[in-house]
């Protein structure tokens, strides 16, 4: 390539100093966002990054020669070579090995993360305060082929329907996809697998209320044309990509906390790196009160004793997730061999 190369600046973050090298380098080709556009637009969007991922152990998904070069997901923050003020929380992985991940308590961590190549951020939903206990119960509902983001949405307004019942809060955002996130913030009193056994039993009424739209099975081959309740989003060491992330594709699209009533009407691509900014300093972020509301998921736990009485039990876990106890075969039903009489 020709041309003079930007040299690295440094810029005050939140009371420190971070600095950027190479802010002339293309990140999004197809955009011609650079560096630089990439670490401005987290300053920007500073609020509401922050909320979604304060006191949070962070997966770090890396792209140092941009989107279309290498990618890898840091779990671990290097003990050499990173700033003194940076934060770390240790957090165990299902096999029992652990790490010390990112843990921003200010916007200068995030800044520091786009600076090493960071796009998208992954946090856990748990805080440095307590790593194994979740403050936050993720729904993704996932279109499958056949169904798009106007499904995802359709999905949506039925869980919001059903959280009214409840007396729980959800919290709409888009993926920066065709999907849609929906979180809600609960008390940490209850371990991961709880907190995971509560989700397959919303997503479990979801699917009985709605049939035609809404699956919770974890084979593809089963799913058909629905939208996917992706339960084991609150497997521990699974992660979504967090409120104002950007996303890894080509538009630059972001993952956008959106009204309840704005919903039925956004289209997902129309918010990206360009015009997230503006639509946050215009308007506000929609999940400013998330934390305000905490929801108990007794209710959820509930429903969970009612369907393993009923005959219906635990799903299947990812396939590097270690076998748990009352889990169902991980077979893949076509390759199932029959049960001997």
């Amino acid at each position: 390539m020709g041309g003079t190369k930007a040299s690295a600046v440094e810029i005050e973050v939140a009371g420190h100093t971070v600095r950027l090298s190479s802010p002339d380098r293309v990140i999004y080709p197809e955009r011609g966002y650079t560096k630089a556009d990439v670490f401005h637009y987290y300053l920007a969007v500073g609020d509401g990054i922050m909320r979604a991922l304060r006191d949070r152990p962070t997966t770090l998904q890396r792209f140092p020669e941009g989107i279309e070069g290498e990618m890898f997901f840091q779990k671990r923050v290097p003990a050499r070579g990173v700033p003194p003020w940076v934060r770390t929380a240790r957090i165990e992985f299902p096999s029992g090995r652990s790490a010390d991940e990112l843990c921003p308590v200010d916007l200068a961590h995030v800044a520091w993360a786009a600076q090493m190549g960071t796009i998208v951020f992954h946090p856990w939903p748990v805080r440095a305060a307590d790593v194994d206990r979740p403050d936050e119960l993720r729904v993704d509902l996932d279109p499958q082929p056949g169904t798009d983001f106007a499904d995802a949405v359709t999905a949506a307004g039925e869980l919001r329907a059903l959280l009214d019942e409840l007396g729980a809060t959800g919290w709409p955002k888009t993926s920066g996809g065709r999907g849609v996130h929906v979180y809600l913030r609960i008390e940490p009193r209850w371990t991961f697998t709880e907190v995971r056994r509560a989700t397959i039993a919303l997503a479990r009424e979801l699917e009985r209320r709605r049939p035609d739209l809404i699956t919770t099975a974890w084979w593809k081959e089963e799913r058909g044309a629905h939208v996917f309740v992706d339960y084991n989003q609150m497997a521990r060491d699974r992660t979504i990509a967090c409120a104002y992330s950007l996303r890894a594709n080509a538009r630059a699209t972001v993952s956008t906390p959106v009204d309840w009533d704005e919903l039925p009407d956004v289209d997902p691509d129309d918010f990206h790196l360009g015009s997230v900014p503006a639509r946050l300093a215009e308007r506000g972020d929609p999940h400013a009160g998330i934390d305000d509301r905490p929801s108990d998921i007794t209710p959820l736990l509930e429903w969970a004793d009612r369907d393993d009485a009923a005959g219906s039990g635990d799903l299947p876990y990812p396939p590097d997730h270690p076998k748990m106890p009352g889990e169902p075969k991980r077979v893949q039903p076509s390759r199932a061999r029959p049960e001997a009489d």
